[in-house]
């Protein structure tokens, strides 16, 4: 963007609400170009947040186009991210310019208390949902989080990411273990890396409906 010739866009991957097989929303990821091929950046606040949002702007206009407008985009937010003290007003700014298209946050770090109060209280006044991304993994252990539980709307659950660290054995007990404090403060549920039959009887053993993963689509152009 700006005078630099290097190429970024949000690729879209779906989420599915199992409860009538529709296409609940889709989660929005940065990509960076580099010799035709597309990756993941090395920071993703090397893209300024305006530029972010304004790629937002128009991965919403090409979804309303082809997917209708009752759709849910899912945009990512790390600490230094939240921090600025300008995001905040570029997301609300965002979700005015692409009604009536609905946009989640979603926090993929354990962020400051005072931080997520101040998301939570400033984007529910415009109807904007907050999700804490990763539960369980990363920085978003149970400790980190749990004061901030009853802010946000959503918690999401990323099977993957367990996979990836070898213990994948450890799934099913994890996610009974989120699923419980998603029932203790009243939050919706996303389950991530649902890439099989067994991943969705997983998700229907606990009453998961929204879902996103290998199974119903790899993260595309939009």
């Amino acid at each position: 963007m700006g005078e630099s010739h290097t190429k970024y866009s949000f690729f879209v991957q779906p989420q599915i609400d199992k409860s009538n097989n529709t296409i609940f929303g889709y989660e929005i990821l940065l990509r960076k170009e580099n010799n035709g091929n597309w990756h993941l950046p090395a920071d993703f606040t090397e893209l300024s947040i305006e530029d972010q949002v304004q790629l937002v702007e128009k991965t919403a206009s090409t979804i309303k186009q082809h997917n209708g407008e009752n759709k849910t985009l899912s945009f990512n937010l790390n600490n230094e991210q939240a921090s600025d003290p300008y995001t905040l007003g570029e997301i609300i700014a965002l979700k005015k310019r692409i009604n009536p298209i609905s946009l989640t946050i979603e926090f993929t770090e354990a962020m400051p208390l005072n931080l997520v109060k101040e998301f939570s209280l400033l984007l529910h006044q415009h109807g904007i949902s907050l999700v804490i991304d990763d539960v369980g993994t990363g920085s978003n252990t149970f400790d980190n989080i749990k004061h901030s539980l009853p802010y946000v709307d959503k918690i999401k659950f990323a099977m993957q990411n367990l996979r990836m660290e070898g213990k994948a054995e450890n799934i099913p007990e994890a996610l009974s273990f989120w699923v419980q404090q998603a029932k203790k403060y009243c939050l919706d549920m996303v389950l991530e890396g649902v890439e099989d039959c067994k991943d969705q009887i997983l998700a229907q053993k606990f009453g998961i409906d929204i879902q996103q993963g290998y199974l119903y689509g790899k993260p595309q152009m939009p």
